[in-house]
């Protein structure tokens, strides 16, 4: 399982890291604030966020992307962990997906002292905060490991197969 983990885990970073290069390069020489729109609900954009998720805490100080790769890392490390002991490969799946986010995010925090952030849905004028591919990866995670735990085990503790519904 540690493998297929680990495997999940280095396919997301390096997207991750492909997806903010080209980025960068496509918005290259354009003036700061300036969109592409793709579609009426979606544009892409290139934002740095030196902060958490959704720009909390986000004022651009050098000690809080040293502090948030120091946290990212030792949640990485704890994932690791659990991932020796995950039962079934979608949990695995789950895990090396939080670990390849976390793992992109912290190699931008560590490179350039910020997150590239670009992925821009909106409604009309009320724009969710802008994302990446790692953060996305983070989140799909978090939900798979919640759908194995609370659907894929039973009360006494048996694992089910997914798509299992049965008592």
């Amino acid at each position: 399982m540690v493998g297929r983990g680990l495997i999940v885990a280095l396919l997301v970073a390096g997207c991750d890291q492909l997806a903010k290069l080209a980025i960068i390069a496509l918005f290259a020489g354009r003036p700061p604030g300036s969109t592409i729109r793709v579609a009426p609900f979606f544009n892409l954009l290139m934002t740095r966020n030196a902060g958490i998720t959704f720009g909390l805490f986000n004022n651009g100080a050098t000690a809080n992307s040293l502090l948030f790769s120091l946290l990212a890392l030792i949640v990485v490390a704890i994932l690791i962990n659990w991932l020796r002991r995950a039962g079934t490969v979608y949990l695995a799946v789950a895990i090396g997906l939080i670990i390849g986010g976390a793992a992109g995010n912290v190699i931008d925090r560590l490179l350039e002292g910020s997150v590239v952030d670009f992925l821009d849905f909106h409604v009309g004028s009320w724009h969710w905060p802008a994302f990446n591919i790692a953060d996305s990866a983070i989140c799909l995670g978090v939900v798979a490991m919640l759908l194995e735990g609370l659907v894929f085990h039973c009360s006494t503790g048996q694992t089910k197969k997914p798509g299992d519904l049965s008592p």
